[in-house]
């Protein structure tokens, strides 16, 4: 769970329908998350994995899936999103004929696909739209094979911090999301049974004209402010003015400023070890399930 308060907490029905009216364009102005996508395929380069079945979690209009599909020659990739629209998306841009790529409309905190059957689960830039991280990675954890991997990418709480303090210095109102910290993220994946974490992060500043400018790719990207503690009536010219104004104090060689802090990380499903009972007092395990006491 995202240590944050009621206003933060984020409205599901509000995130799937902003992404569905965000499918049909989205892949326009999705370069961050295609780089983001970049940086994970390239950590898979490291793994001796060869996936017969990869689940892309929150795959939205199937860029990411469609590039994990041209990586792993021979898997079948699983596209899930919450907006059914994305996956419209997805379907009408890619092949109809001898396609490995499914999909699957469902929820990341209860996704409805059958326990230890993938092999790889991948995730791009979706977690930060998930309140519940515990929920999400028990159900990772449940849908992995015994030495599965889950590699993912989301957002750190330094993202967009220009666009938040900017808004901060003229309301109280929830006008970014809160992002959960690297070693949250850490430690949730240590609560649902994954092992061996690994956790990095990047900070990527994109440039912009004006704020308006960096304000209407955040709309097309469905980046819609959907927060409980959002304010429920339109914001006033003056209140806009106002951010727009203390924003500038952001600008730089002649450009406004995006940050977006990034978290890389990935865990493994722990191996699927079986004991034999010998007696009432003896366990009996392989000896490869035995790892090695570090001297002190």
């Amino acid at each position: 769970m995202r240590n944050i308060g009621a206003e933060y907490f984020l409205e599901k029905q509000l995130v799937s329908r902003a992404f569905g009216t965000a499918a049909t364009n989205y892949h326009r102005v999705d370069q961050l998350q295609q780089t983001v996508a970049g940086r994970l395929l390239e950590r898979l380069e490291y793994t001796k994995l060869r996936p017969a079945l990869a689940l892309d979690l929150g795959s939205g209009p199937g860029t990411s899936s469609a590039r994990l599909a041209r990586h792993f020659k021979k898997t079948v990739v699983i596209e899930t999103d919450i907006s059914c629209s994305m996956l419209l998306q997805s379907s009408k841009r890619s092949p109809r004929f001898f396609s490995r790529r499914r999909r699957f409309c469902t929820d990341a905190e209860n996704m409805g696909l059958k326990s230890s059957s993938m092999d790889l689960v991948f995730s791009n830039l979706m977690l930060q739209w998930c309140d519940n991280l515990d929920l999400v990675f028990k159900e990772v954890h449940r849908v992995l094979k015994p030495n599965g991997l889950f590699i993912f990418s989301s957002f750190g709480p330094d993202t967009l911090m220009e666009l938040r303090k900017s808004w901060q210095q003229v309301d109280q109102y929830v006008h970014v999301n809160a992002f959960a910290d690297m070693h949250d993220v850490g430690d949730a994946l240590i609560r649902a049974g994954l092992e061996n974490p690994v956790m990095e992060t990047e900070n990527i500043t994109l440039n912009y004209d004006d704020v308006q400018n960096l304000m209407r790719e955040l709309k097309r990207l469905g980046a819609h402010n959907v927060n409980g503690g959002r304010r429920k009536t339109l914001t006033g010219k003056r209140r806009l003015q106002s951010m727009l104004s203390h924003y500038e104090h952001w600008r730089s060689e002649g450009k406004i400023p995006a940050t977006y802090e990034v978290i890389y990380g990935h865990a493994w499903a722990p191996a699927n070890v079986k004991a034999r009972r010998i007696d009432e007092q003896t366990l009996a395990f392989p000896l490869a399930a035995l790892k090695p006491v570090k001297k002190q």
